[in-house]
């Protein structure tokens, strides 16, 4: 497992004039377990964390400190997939956050995880990335069939929303017998961006919020995917308590912590959506 390290600098000055707001919505969940008979005593809380989430999980981590400076915030990253899988095998997670709410709620029921604590909190965006200077993406479509792309950069689908939102865009626009030659495909969505950076793609479906900010930002070019292309496929993202975590009182100040403006606020300018 990883702590977050990250500093995150945006929006700390608006936070300034009205510093308790955040510090009441986690207090509120604290003393919520604590009237149930559970100690609010400082602790870990263990996070497993879809891989588009690198990067701003981390200053998510960084502001919940802010209010919570006594827990500390460990997170392993991975395709939903591989951590569903993890967490069903009795991995001691305190929180999973899913690139979709199929996952959480496949714990929730099997019983492993708290289904009131499951919370809708951010919207991904796919997007179609490449690192070369000279590779159109404006029709995505034509770049797929350009005899210049030969490799095409996804996440697994089996594990991984992302990889089954480009899959089901590839379809919807006519062209996955094209692009199935062509593809590569990563563990998860933090792998398949890195096929793209190393020119192992010469393009990938992607998260935009692996572009958002950090080392990849100012790389290449992206087009949006729009989720009529993708259909049925939802990237919302969901939070749960796993019932390893539900006695965790932090964990459940973690949860509250994401429905914050400032989390909110954060998650925004890693290019997400939210509620």
């Amino acid at each position: 497992m990883i702590e977050a390290p990250h500093n995150f600098a945006a929006s700390r000055a608006a936070e300034r004039q009205n510093p308790p707001m955040l510090s009441r919505v986690v207090a509120v969940a604290l003393l919520t377990l604590a009237s149930r008979g559970v100690a609010a005593q400082p602790s870990t809380v263990a996070v497993a964390a879809a891989a588009n989430l690198t990067y701003a999980v981390s200053a998510l981590n960084d502001e919940f400190s802010r209010s919570a400076p006594d827990t500390r915030v460990t997170v392993t990253l991975g395709s939903s997939g591989n951590l569903f899988a993890q967490i069903t095998h009795g991995a001691p997670f305190d929180v999973f956050l899913s690139a979709d709410t199929n996952y959480p709620r496949q714990l929730i029921d099997a019983q492993a995880a708290v289904p009131e604590s499951l919370l809708v909190f951010a919207t991904g965006r796919l997007v179609l990335w490449t690192a070369r200077e000279n590779l159109k993406l404006d029709d995505i479509a034509g770049a797929i069939r350009s005899p210049a792309v030969a490799k095409v950069a996804i996440a697994q689908p089996a594990i991984a929303p992302y990889g089954r939102a480009a899959v089901n865009a590839l379809s919807h626009l006519g062209v996955y017998a094209v692009a199935e030659p062509k593809l590569v495909v990563g563990e998860n969505i933090a792998q398949t961006a890195q096929f793209v950076e190393t020119g192992n793609a010469d393009c990938g479906f992607v998260a935009l919020s692996l572009l958002s900010a950090g080392p990849l930002a100012r790389i290449g070019r992206w087009v949006e995917v729009t989720p009529a292309e993708y259909g049925e496929v939802s990237l919302d993202h969901a939070a749960v308590i796993t019932e390893h975590g539900k006695s965790n009182a932090a964990a459940a100040g973690f949860v509250a912590f994401l429905r914050s403006p400032a989390a909110k606020r954060i998650l925004e300018s890693y290019g997400y959506r939210v509620p």
